[in-house]
């Protein structure tokens, strides 16, 4: 079964840092990544984040599909603004250094290369340090960590259930998918993709009415628990802000001051090699 967003239990510092932390390095560190186009500082985030990925003992094939997907819609991009946009990168660089034609207004050049380098180098800054998050979370620990920095503890505690809620669905999926094809529902890939499309409500109906009757039924039991009665309730999985907590937001704050100092050198967002 493929695991999406699932919490993966690791003895490492990076678990160690409780949910609110790695929330805002979370935000720092997309913030640094998506407010410049620096070549040189987004050559550094990925190398940083898959480093987190070492330091977390998270393994690569844990979040393959989840890398995998993401590099079909990285590919996608790049093609999608190469065919509407050939001459963007000429326009930001203000130089033209032609490579090859292509036919037409389709020239490849040096600048359109290096703009799509750092559309990649985008992608590479920000999906596996999200993937780290959502990792090395544990959901009920990230309510506790929301609701001690002031968020309430309904809105907190709403967000865990959705994280919670994720690896059931994702069980129950492949639970009916089994179940349906052991009834003779074809959904391999030698099938074309109007039958597979069609087998597949066999499984997203009963899927969708399961997800309903679960949700029906946590909702009665919370109410009949009084949640949400009181204006503050306690956390079994609370967890005190530490000093390694401190220091991970303080890193996280530099890379977002160095990414934010060098568009005030370069004059832009963008740093030009070719001038």
């Amino acid at each position: 079964m493929i695991n999406i967003f699932n919490y993966i239990d690791r003895p490492s510092p990076i678990h160690r840092l409780t949910g609110a932390t790695k929330l805002v390095c979370l935000l720092l560190w997309s913030f640094a990544a998506m407010l410049t186009y620096d070549t040189r500082m987004l050559t550094a985030l990925p190398v940083l984040s898959f480093l987190m990925f070492y330091i977390s003992r998270i393994k690569l094939k844990d979040v393959s599909f989840m890398l995998g997907f993401t590099a079909v819609f990285m590919v996608l991009n790049n093609v999608l603004v190469f065919a509407f946009s050939p001459q963007h990168g000429v326009e930001l660089y203000g130089t033209r250094h032609v490579l090859f034609s292509l036919g037409g207004n389709y020239v490849v050049t040096k600048e359109q290369l290096f703009y799509h380098l750092n559309l990649v180098l985008k992608y590479l800054s920000t999906i596996p340090i999200v993937l780290l998050f959502v990792c090395t979370t544990n959901p009920s620990e990230f309510a506790a960590s929301l609701n001690r920095i002031g968020v309430k503890y309904t809105v907190a505690y709403s967000v865990a259930l959705a994280l919670r809620y994720i690896p059931d669905i994702q069980r129950e999926y492949h639970d009916i998918s089994q179940a349906q094809q052991a009834r003779g529902i074809e959904m391999s890939r030698k099938q074309s993709l109007s039958k597979r499309l069609k087998s597949a409500s066999a499984i997203l109906i009963p899927l969708i009415l399961s997800s309903m009757d679960r949700i029906e039924t946590i909702s009665n039991a919370m109410e009949l628990r009084g949640f949400g009665k009181n204006k503050r309730r306690t956390w079994y999985m609370g967890r005190k802000f530490s000093k390694l907590d401190i220091l991970a937001m303080v890193f996280c704050a530099l890379l977002l001051v160095i990414s934010l100092s060098l568009n005030v050198i370069n004059g832009s967002r963008f740093w030009n090699p070719f001038i």
